[in-house]
């Protein structure tokens, strides 16, 4: 290795646990993974991969949830029997 320097991340412990049993079947520490990323990075001059946001976070989905949520909690269920019935409540 050539002229090395120490780099620190936080992250959860499980995803560590996780991560680190997944690049040791790989034959890879955290630390090659990481180097690994970074160098695809610079090649790349991107993200080597896609991201994008999950919608079922987006604002308008959580309101939803919420607002389901407390209907349930209000004993206010819709019965739905139907597909039309199910597209005709979500609208």
């Amino acid at each position: 290795m050539t002229d090395s320097v120490n780099v620190s991340i936080r992250m959860d412990r499980q995803l560590k646990t996780q991560a680190d049993a997944f690049f040791a079947e790989l034959g890879l520490t955290m630390s090659s993974a990481v180097g690994i990323f970074v160098r695809q990075c610079l090649i790349k001059d991107k993200i080597p991969f896609s991201l994008e946001a999950d919608p079922f976070y987006s604002e308008a989905n959580q309101s939803w949830l919420r607002e389901s949520i407390a209907q349930a909690e209000r004993g206010e269920f819709a019965k739905v029997t139907t597909l039309g019935e199910l597209e005709a409540a979500l609208k």
